[in-house]
């Protein structure tokens, strides 16, 4: 099937995964919570979320490799499509009964992040976009803020325990000493894909993994933003840092805290 008939595909199946997910998000005194590590939850709704996703892509597409936070993942080979899947970015936000989850959904071929899908539909947003996908939200289309400083807007400032405040603050302090002003809610998809919508100036993180970024990266670019090269150093497999941003701030930012 053609990159076009892929990202219909899944454009419907996004809005399935957002649905269940929701709905265990609606009945979640009822899930079992375990702890993956410091900071680190997971449910049956991560797992059973995931496995959707991943049995409707192997029937469609079988030919295609398949990469999830949640599970194994099958056999890569370069330049094979492969999809990339976060069941529930912000499971702990999920699991307190916050609205600052997603499921995200990413695409990449030939070593090309194609296109991407997020949904967060505690808050009944859809975004969608990548290369030669105009990005939108809700079926509108989105561009990235026109803002040429992080004095400008807010920026949001993505953290986990895998990178650990030694190679977090450094930047961080620098960021706020030259007048900019954080955000921050659990979930670094969305926090990237409000970048793509102009909500947000940019988006920086130190270490974060495909799952979590590549349907969102996808969306920012398809809306005009300036991003890091995320699969350098084999990003895919190992995570890598992430600067996404307006085209007018991404370099201040970039200098701040490092490529």
């Amino acid at each position: 099937m053609s990159l076009n008939g892929r990202y219909d595909f899944g454009l419907a199946l996004i809005r399935e995964a957002g649905e269940k997910a929701l709905g265990y998000f609606n009945a979640r005194e009822q899930l079992t919570i375990h702890n993956k590590g410091p900071q680190d939850l997971a449910s049956e709704a991560d797992l059973n979320t995931e496995l959707l996703i991943r049995e409707r892509l192997a029937k469609a597409f079988p030919q295609d490799a398949f990469l999830g936070e949640e599970t194994t993942p099958t056999a890569y080979s370069e330049g094979q499509g492969i999809w990339v899947v976060d069941p529930i970015d912000g499971t702990q936000p999920f699991c307190l009964g916050l609205t600052s989850w997603c499921v995200s959904i990413g695409f990449m071929q030939n070593g090309v992040i194609q296109f991407g899908f997020l949904i967060a539909p505690a808050r009944d947003e859809l975004f969608a976009g990548g290369r030669g996908f105009p990005s939108t939200l809700n079926g509108k289309p989105i561009r990235v803020s026109p803002a040429a400083s992080i004095r400008e807007g807010l920026t949001c400032t993505g953290y986990s325990p895998k990178s650990g405040p030694g190679l977090f603050l450094p930047g961080f302090t620098r960021f706020l000493d030259a007048g900019g002003m954080f955000y921050r809610e659990g979930s670094g998809a969305l926090g990237i894909c409000y970048v793509a919508a102009g909500r947000l100036v940019g988006f920086f993180e130190p270490v974060i993994k495909s799952w979590d970024a590549l349907g969102a990266i996808a969306v920012c670019e398809g809306a005009g933003a300036k991003v890091s090269d995320f699969l350098s150093n084999d990003g895919l497999f190992r995570g890598n840092s992430l600067i996404a941003a307006a085209p007018g701030a991404y370099e201040e930012i970039e200098a701040i805290v490092g490529g």
